[in-house]
């Protein structure tokens, strides 16, 4: 069974306005029913209480000339016209009894004879009997004798401050409970009625009112585990304590957001910072065998078989050492790698070194190249650039998958866009791609594309990524001028 207390708002509010409006009216109907009745009731009394003091007058008379038929005439005369038509007429009679409280004389004389104590007759007359005060007093006594279903007035008949005689007057209770039964069906209807009104508005705007709290709930449960972005945020900002509330919580996040994109910055600084210092190290080791083999391959070409086919294949091997001399020269900070410009033997090169992998894979590699205009740029960093991505491309192609090369230039920019129909990349891994040892592959050793995003970097370009379902394209953007 699901508490009030866990419900969510979107239901608490309404059925706490709810609650309020059905209490509110049932209230309000029950202290209009009781006020009403209770005035019908004072009513009753006062205009029973007039017409009793009138006829205690005018028996006071004929009561001292002992004149019983002229008191008789007296008492039934005005009983015929009752304040309220009794339901039982049994049950409305006037009585009159002596100062001995004897029964003097009744609009019902074949229930109340003469000269009969009244508590012989009706026990009820036992606590309506100790009502009647022993001294003169000329007020009235209202009495309501339990599990009666009468009321009565006891009024005094006085003469010259004497009480001579009490004048009983009995009412029915069944006209007033009756007027209450029909005023509770009223005020029942009339509550339904306003609620049927009420509850549909205030269950509008109690969803009115917890939207903005839903929002805000919404936006702090999506928090963790990743902030999310400004335009994300949707709260209310209002002049209220919600609104300002909303204003404030989207405020911090967006100062998180900030905090954390800086820390970020400063771990992916920390690990280039020791990637750097770590292929500085290196460096002097990977260069004395590399100037040797350099070394090797120019005093063979100076004095060894000059057939074409050997000298082809050691202009490949130069310009491979050669390229990983300038590579390791590029992953130091501070190197800038200054070599010839790029151009179409370089497109060559790359494409008979990823040869093997083509082939391994049967993929289908198209390219589209023009770099007429686009010689200014470093043959030995965009080598590598296209080198590395071609690489990652053929790693992710599935077998007879597809890749295409493209190279031209944009106004003053040269773009470079490597195209593969292979495994996507989800949005997550994007942000985090080019940080070192980050793989997208179980083979990868996670630093070649933090290669290509340095190289990129060092030569004031910047690198893009586009992945969706069978196309996934990385976009270099090299500026022309000023790049040798």
């Amino acid at each position: 069974m699901i508490s009030l207390k866990n419900l969510s708002l979107r239901y608490k509010i309404p059925l706490r306005i709810a609650a309020l409006a059905t209490g509110t009216a049932i209230m309000l109907s029950a202290t209009l029913v009781y006020r009403d009745s209770k005035e019908l009731r004072n009513n009753l009394i006062s205009n029973a209480d007039k017409m009793g003091r009138v006829i205690a007058g005018t028996l006071v008379e004929p009561m001292l000339h002992d004149d019983v038929w002229r008191v008789f005439e007296i008492i039934n005369t005005p009983f015929h016209l009752p304040m309220i038509n009794a339901v039982d007429a049994d049950d409305e009679y006037i009585l009159i009894l002596n100062e001995n409280n004897v029964i003097y004389a009744s609009t019902k004389p074949e229930r109340f004879p003469m000269l009969r104590e009244p508590e012989d007759i009706d026990p009820r007359y036992i606590e309506l009997l100790k009502a009647i005060p022993n001294d003169p007093r000329p007020s009235t006594e209202v009495v309501e004798p339990r599990n009666s279903e009468n009321l009565f007035l006891l009024i005094p008949i006085l003469s010259d401050g004497i009480r001579i005689g009490t004048l009983v007057m009995s009412y029915p209770k069944s006209p007033i409970i009756d007027h209450f039964i029909k005023l509770t069906e009223d005020a029942a209807m009339t509550t339904l009625l306003v609620l049927t009104l009420l509850l549909p508005l205030g269950v509008y705007w109690g969803h009115k009112m917890a939207k903005p709290l839903l929002q805000l709930s919404d936006v702090m449960r999506n928090v963790t585990p990743t902030l999310p972005d400004s335009g994300e945020i949707v709260v209310e900002e209002s002049g209220d304590e919600i609104g300002q509330l909303g204003i404030a919580f989207k405020k911090m996040l967006a100062e998180l957001k900030e905090k954390e994109n800086l820390q970020q910055h400063v771990i992916a600084s920390d690990r280039l910072a020791a990637i750097g210092r770590l292929t500085a190290g290196i460096a002097h080791e990977i260069n004395n065998p590399l100037g040797g083999m350099l070394n090797a391959i120019s005093t063979y070409k100076r004095h060894g078989v000059q057939d074409a086919l050997t000298l082809k294949t050691l202009s490949i091997l130069e310009r491979g050492l050669l390229q990983i001399r300038d590579t390791v020269a590029a992953l130091l900070v501070e190197a800038k790698a200054r070599t010839r410009p790029f151009d179409l033997n370089d497109v060559a090169d790359i494409c008979t070194l990823i040869q093997s992998d083509v082939e391994k894979k049967q993929v289908n590699f198209t390219r589209e190249i023009d770099i007429t205009h686009a010689k200014s740029v470093s043959s030995t960093l965009v080598r590598q650039i296209i080198i590395n991505l071609l690489l990652n491309a053929m790693q992710a192609t599935q077998m007879h998958g597809h890749v295409h090369l493209n190279i031209h230039r944009e106004h003053n920019d040269l773009l470079i866009t490597i195209t593969n129909n292979g495994s996507h990349i989800p949005p997550e891994k994007v942000a985090y791609l080019f940080e070192p040892f980050t793989s997208l592959s179980e083979s990868g050793n996670g630093l070649g594309l933090w290669v290509v995003y340095q190289i990129v970097q060092q030569l004031g370009g910047g690198i893009t990524v586009h992945s969706e379902p069978d196309d996934t394209r990385f976009v270099v953007q090299l500026p022309l001028p000023g790049i040798l």
